[in-house]
């Protein structure tokens, strides 16, 4: 039987266990009459009573588990993994600047760098040492090859020149350079930089303290009163390891501020997209508006335009205009939500491709030539169709207006089978240098997409060859059959 938490259970008293779908139970029962009562089982916790009371850590104490562990996972795991240093990026200012022959090689850059590094610390250790010899090579040839290490295995290349540090002082003579020769001197602080640069801040500070140690180690255990040149090899490498944490920093500023960038022109964009469907929608709202008006006044007026109506066709009419006002109160409401507060109605109707010679006319008052072309039998098409051919007319001129100041336009209008096309070109502009009008820039082309792809139609718009723009677009219109003749009416 399961422990019961919390419970004891008198002299008298039996436990009798029970189930239970709210979950296992048990039923504690006394000769005294004051029960039964039930004890349920929600949770139960055992503790072994040697383990006694339980451990409260110092925040002192977490501090340090978690700065081990930080040193741990910066240094001691995986401190043999293969990280090839990558190429630069050559999108820089100054390296696009450089000639094509010399571009091909820049990806390279630090790679080289590193490399020279390297062989000028082989030269200085080879020259620091007076007898030469193999020994004179090693003092050189050590450090080097901990240097190039940090292009392959960057953790690795630390330990190996701090490693190897005791080795290079036997070889001076411990004495001449205590405890850091010349070309360890230089090596080392080589590999801190370049270790820093290719981590994290973090890596780097964890390195000047194990350097640290290093070197107050050794002054204390064997110096033997000799002078030491460890502080001011921690002074300087203190230096280089800001320069590099500043450098991450900023780094990483900017890749903050422009994953920003990124995701407020995503938002931009978002916000101008609903713009624009906020606006069709009003628009398209006195359009619908209108025909399910004229529907719900013709089915309240035709049975009075037939004698003796049949009680079925007057009632087929009655729910055909209660269908159409509630259908028009709904969509009031729908758009009732998208309207800005101070938002007004036009009070003329929508335009139509009827209005769009006074369009043309406002455009050439102000400074823009146009011409217009009409193609195949002009027919009434659906108002949703009219409006969207009429603004995206209107928005493409608007563009020429402020993009393309000084050229002249032309406007084609194809009435063909199955649909409308459009095409808006202008030319270039013949004073290109002038500072053109950012008001409203973006959302033109934009919103023409939108309605074009509302009305499930093909568009597009691109420069053309001679330097104007153009945009092409074809409008869907479904076929409607005609009505039967009167003649053929009872």
């Amino acid at each position: 039987m399961p422990p019961v938490v919390g419970a004891r259970r008198s002299r008298n008293a039996s436990v009798v266990p029970e189930t239970d779908p709210a979950g296992p139970f048990f039923l504690l029962t006394t000769p005294d009459g004051r029960g039964p009562t039930l004890l349920y089982v929600t949770e139960t916790r055992t503790q072994p009573l040697a383990a006694g009371k339980p451990k409260f850590r110092s925040p002192e104490y977490h501090l340090a588990v978690e700065l081990l562990g930080g040193l741990r996972s910066d240094l001691f795991h995986d401190a043999l993994a293969y990280r090839l240093l990558p190429p630069m990026s050559t999108d820089g200012p100054l390296v696009r600047r450089l000639p094509r022959r010399l571009r091909r090689y820049a990806p390279w850059t630090p790679h080289a760098f590193v490399a020279a590094i390297a062989l000028l610390t082989l030269i200085i250790g080879i020259e620091s040492h007076d007898t030469g010899g193999i020994a004179g090579l090693l003092i050189g040839f050590i450090p080097a090859i901990a240097i190039l290490a940090t292009l392959v295995r960057p953790v690795a290349a630390f330990w190996l020149s701090l490693a190897t540090t005791p080795v290079l002082s036997s070889l001076e003579g411990f004495w001449s350079a205590w405890p850091w020769p010349p070309s360890a001197f230089i090596g080392h602080l080589v590999v801190l930089t370049v270790v820093a640069a290719r981590t994290r801040p973090r890596t780097g500070g964890w390195m000047w303290a194990m350097t640290g140690l290093y070197g107050l180690s050794v002054e204390v255990f064997l110096s033997r009163g000799h002078s030491s040149n460890t502080v001011p090899f921690l002074f300087v490498s203190a230096l280089g390891l800001l320069v590099v944490t500043v450098r991450h920093v900023r780094r990483e500023a900017a890749e903050e501020v422009t994953a920003q960038q990124t995701v407020t022109a995503h938002e931009r964009s978002k916000r101008t997209l609903l713009e624009e469907r906020t606006t069709i929608a009003r628009e398209l709202h006195d359009v619908v508006a209108h025909h399910m008006s004229v529907v719900a006044i013709q089915a309240e007026a035709a049975p009075y335009r037939v004698e003796n109506p049949p009680p079925e066709l007057a009632q087929a009419f009655a729910t055909i205009r209660e269908n159409a006002v509630a259908a028009l109160t709904e969509l009031r409401r729908v758009l009732g939500v998208v309207r800005a507060e101070d938002y007004e109605a036009p009070d003329a109707p929508q335009p139509t491709l009827a209005d769009l010679d006074a369009l043309l006319a406002n455009v050439r008052d102000a400074g823009l030539p146009v011409e217009k072309t009409v193609t195949g039998a002009v027919r009434e098409l659906p108002g949703g169709v009219e409006l969207s051919a009429y603004r995206i007319v209107q928005e493409a001129l608007s563009n020429a207006l402020r993009h393309a100041p000084g050229s002249s336009a032309r406007v084609e209008i194809g009435y063909v089978i199955g649909g409308l096309g459009l095409r808006v070109v202008n030319g270039p502009s013949p004073t290109p240098t002038l500072v053109k009008s950012t008001h409203g820039a973006g959302h033109g082309i934009t919103g023409m997409r939108e309605r074009v792809a509302m009305l499930g139609g093909e568009m597009t718009a691109e420069p053309v060859a001679d330097g104007g723009y153009e945009v092409t677009v074809f409008l869907p219109v479904p076929a409607v059959e005609e009505p039967a003749a009167e003649g053929g009416r009872r």
